[in-house]
């Protein structure tokens, strides 16, 4: 199958990609220094294993450095992000988690680190965003430092700054919404139970799953990527498979986060399309590239350019993470 870049799926399937934006499905959460350097490994031997980096690694200055240890902690961050291997087949994938916008240590975070190595970093992790100044101020303080193309992720943990996601997700710097579901259930005050915070009462509680709702709704709104929470039952991986599937299948997130090397693997597959999905998707884009874009008839289906994008999509989602894909539509991931 010959596909010239003026027929390539995403020449012509308009925002086909929007949904995942190149991150992959898994962001990976460490904060102190034995872990840090386990996961930075870790995600070399899955990158040389699989040909693509099938998840990021976050170094967390926020909840990782010890409280009067945080210039230190950031000096750290900075030191391993320079110790990386840059030459490597498929080059590292690597964030900072700083310190809020109204946090002493913020400053210092983006000067040591930004500083250092801002050019070498995927995003910032901004924690506690609660509106747009929020951002408008990380982004000077990026620019400041030197890396004026450094995209944002926004980590949204209160009630007001749910409000405030849709004006938040449409900001040109912010490339990914997360959602706090601690911070955000302690935000209540005691309105929302405990168990909201658990595997099954974080998709049961009507706040809880509203605040979800919204989130996601509005990074796809701007055609960002929403990234769902942590599951505090990390050694379960039956559970993080779980929670995996229905942040993806019912609310609509592309993205998760890890706190434990054991939960990489359960999110990646959670969030990869199924094999039989792949199959069909592959079936149509090809019958579809062969008629030059134009409506087909499938298994008794119609399908125009608005279904094509969705199987385009399937695909994207299995190479991302590391799925066999059909011989028919393997050259159009060269």
């Amino acid at each position: 199958m010959s596909a010239g870049v003026s027929r390539h799926p995403r020449a012509v399937l308009l925002g086909a990609q929007a949904a995942w934006a190149g991150l992959p499905a898994c962001d990976h959460y460490a904060g102190v220094e034995a872990r840090m350097r386990k996961s930075l490994a870790l995600q070399a031997e899955w990158s040389a294993r699989h040909g693509t980096c099938l998840f990021d690694v976050t170094l967390d200055c926020e909840d990782g450095a010890p409280v009067g240890g945080e210039a230190e902690h950031a000096a750290l961050v900075a030191a391993l992000v320079q110790s990386l291997d840059w030459s490597a087949t498929v080059p590292p994938r690597v964030a900072v988690r700083v310190h809020p916008v109204d946090h002493p240590a913020f400053a210092g975070d983006i000067a040591t680190i930004v500083g250092a190595v801002g050019a070498r970093l995927t995003h910032v992790m901004l924690p506690k965003v609660e509106s747009v100044a929020d951002v408008e101020r990380a982004s000077s303080a990026l620019d400041a430092a030197g890396a004026p193309q450094l995209p944002l992720h926004a980590l949204i943990e209160s009630p007001a700054a749910v409000q405030q996601a849709f004006d938040i997700a449409a900001h040109p710097r912010v490339q990914s919404l997360s959602f706090g579901l601690m911070d955000f259930v302690s935000a209540h005050g005691g309105a929302i139970p405990a168990s909201a915070m658990t595997l099954h009462g974080q998709f049961e509680h009507p706040l809880v799953r509203r605040a979800k709702l919204e989130i996601a709704s509005a990074a796809h709104a701007h055609g960002k990527v929403p990234s769902h929470c942590v599951v505090t039952e990390f050694r379960d991986r039956d559970a993080v498979r779980l929670a995996a599937q229905r942040a993806a299948r019912e609310f609509g997130y592309t993205r998760m986060w890890s706190i434990h090397p054991d939960q990489i693997e359960s999110i990646v597959q959670a969030m990869a399309p199924q094999a039989a999905e792949v199959e069909r998707a592959a079936d149509i884009i090809e019958r579809a590239l062969a008629a030059d874009w134009a409506p087909i008839a499938y298994a008794g289906q119609l399908h125009d350019r608005a279904s094509y994008r969705y199987y385009w999509q399937v695909l994207e989602r299995a190479h991302a993470t590391a799925q066999p894909l059909p011989a028919s539509v393997q050259p159009l991931f060269v």
